[in-house]
């Protein structure tokens, strides 16, 4: 896979930069880190809601992994295994709580799907890479939960049976945009249960005729969560572009990166940056907006 970065820089300058960041959000004498090493274990703060949340810690653990810091990933899969896991008997075993606070007391008893999605790629990665089959057992251990949770026992798989869609929470028949991670659907084929690889690539072409559903065909804009059918779905006004719905660009571009098939979404892509070219080199406030590009509050 071609490094894109080095279009626009040297492969000297790029690492260079890449490990000043990894510093600042990871180094223990940074004022700015996330990331909090105690005994064996260490966390990532989510800043803005002072908690622990999976999203995160499966965010530190990719970056772990894809910079090579095997203890790092090390710690943090620990905190989450300490600390994350749902307890035996609970209708949501085998998988892990999605907010924790601090000190890792759970504040919820539920999980969100994006987080365990994270948790199986790394982990299957990290199994490859490091050469340590703990990790990927762990992985497919995870995804068969996710698959079939339900069939023999209490609970809901974090995939739909009907359509093979990522939910956004296991119990609810919705979805959010930003979760359908398609770039990692095929590392599940190929490296998860193999009953479920057929599931898996399934699972990536409806998500990639998912995109084209939920995108605005003008504005490229997706919202935060969504229907079934690709229209906004309404919890708490989460029916917008903001938050979540950032992350459906990124993970266009990953797809196509990994996969480089192409039905329309890369069109989405265009659609987003020209919409937002006004706001370049613009003092302007982004505000929130409808996906059609309505604005609606800063």
């Amino acid at each position: 896979m071609k490094n894109l970065l080095l279009k626009v820089a040297s492969k000297e300058a790029i690492d260079k930069k890449v490990e000043k960041v990894f510093e600042i959000l990871f180094g223990q004498d940074s004022p700015e880190r996330l990331y909090f090493e105690e005994e064996d274990k260490a966390y990532i703060v989510d800043t803005g809601n002072d908690d622990v949340r999976t999203e995160g810690m499966s965010y530190g653990m990719m970056i772990a992994l894809q910079l090579d810091k095997p203890e790092i990933f090390s710690r943090l899969w620990a905190w989450v295994k300490t600390y994350m896991t749902v307890p035996k008997g609970h209708e949501n075993e085998g998988y892990f709580i999605w907010s924790c606070g601090l000190d890792g007391h759970p504040n919820s008893d539920g999980p969100a799907p994006d987080g365990e999605e994270y948790f199986a790629a790394a982990l299957l990665l990290a199994e490859k890479r490091w050469k340590i089959k703990e990790y990927g057992d762990e992985a497919r251990a995870l995804l068969h939960a996710m698959v079939h949770k339900g069939e023999n026992q209490d609970g809901y798989p974090m995939f739909e049976p009907k359509n093979t869609y990522i939910k956004f929470v296991a119990n609810r028949q919705m979805t959010d945009p930003s979760y359908h991670l398609l770039h990692f659907y095929q590392l599940y084929a190929k490296y998860g249960n193999p009953e479920d690889s057929a599931f898996f690539l399934k699972a990536e072409e409806e998500a990639r005729k998912y995109w084209l559903k939920s995108a605005n065909a003008k504005t490229g804009l997706t919202p935060e969560y969504a229907d079934y059918d690709g229209k906004p779905y309404d919890i708490d006004g989460h029916w917008t572009f903001f938050s979540d719905a950032y992350r459906t660009a990124a993970n266009i571009g990953l797809d196509w990166i990994w996969e480089h098939k192409d039905i329309g979404q890369s069109q989405i892509a265009l659609n987003i940056q020209k919409f937002f070219e006004i706001y370049l080199n613009s003092d302007k406030e982004i505000p929130v907006f409808k996906i059609n590009g309505q604005p609606l509050r800063k």
